[in-house]
C-alpha cells in the first residue's frame, strides 16, 4: 500500500490542496457532494475549464492560484473508500503536508442546509475521510462538512448516500455550497495573510424553505 512519506520532502511549498471527496462517475449523489463543492470552487476561481486527468495521482486536477499562492484542486478518479490514495499521491507530487490539505465531503450527522468548517479529527464513520487519514498518516486536514442528513424511516444508509438529492434538496443545495466555498476561500486567504495554520471553526446554514 502506498503511504505518503514526508521524509522525502526536501522543500515544502506554501500552497494548499482542496479535495472534493466522492465516488468517481457518481456526480449528483449525496456521497459525492464534496465533488460538487470543489467544482463550484473551480467556477468561482474562473478555472472550471482547466480540469486535467493526472495519471500519477489517478485524479482530475487543476493547478491555480488564490491571492498569488499556488493551490491544487483535486477530484479522485476512484471510489470513495480509496480516495486517500489519490490525495496522498498528489500531496507527494506537490510537496504538501496534511495540514495544507482541505477535504470537502458529505456529513450524515448534519441536516441538509448545514455546512461547517473544522480542523482535523477522526473520520467518524466516513470512508473517504478514513482513507485519507490512512494514506496521509494524519488526521489534521481541514474539513468542510456538507450536511446531507440521515435517512428517514430507518432506510439503508448506504442506499441513502448513493442516491441523488431529492428535488427539494436540490433547491437548497446551491446556497449551501456557496456558503461552504465562501468558508474555504476565507480560511485559505486568512492563512495566506497570517502564514498560520490556526483555524476558527465556523458553522453556517439555517432553515431553508
Amino acid at each position: 500500500m502506498f503511504v505518503l512519506d514526508f521524509s522525502k520532502h526536501n522543500k515544502i511549498l506554501f500552497c494548499h490542496q482542496v479535495v472534493g471527496l466522492g465516488n468517481h462517475g457518481m456526480a449528483g449523489t449525496r456521497h459525492s457532494v464534496g465533488m460538487a463543492a470543489v467544482n463550484l470552487l473551480a467556477r468561482r476561481l474562473n478555472v472550471a475549464d482547466q480540469w486535467k486527468s493526472d495519471k500519477q495521482s489517478k485524479a482530475d486536477i487543476i493547478q491555480t492560484q488564490i491571492d498569488g499562492q499556488r493551490v491544487v484542486l483535486l477530484k479522485p478518479r476512484q471510489l470513495m473508500n480509496i480516495n486517500g490514495k489519490s490525495v496522498a499521491r498528489a500531496a507527494e507530487k506537490y510537496h504538501l503536508t496534511p495540514g495544507n490539505i482541505y477535504l470537502l465531503h458529505d456529513e450524515l450527522d448534519k441536516p441538509i442546509g448545514k455546512v461547517s468548517l473544522k480542523l482535523g479529527g477522526s473520520a467518524r464513520g466516513h470512508n473517504g475521510v478514513r482513507s485519507c487519514i490512512e494514506y496521509l498518516q494524519s488526521d489534521v486536514m481541514v474539513r468542510l462538512l456538507v450536511g446531507i442528513g440521515r435517512p428517514v424511516h430507518h432506510s439503508s444508509i448506504v442506499r441513502h448516500v448513493l442516491e441523488p438529492f431529492t428535488r427539494p434538496e436540490q433547491e437548497i443545495l446551491p446556497q449551501v455550497l456557496e456558503q461552504g466555498v465562501d468558508m474555504v476561500l476565507a480560511h485559505i486567504r486568512q492563512r495566506i495573510r497570517t502564514e498560520s495554520p490556526n483555524v476558527t471553526i465556523q458553522e453556517a446554514g439555517g432553515d431553508h424553505k
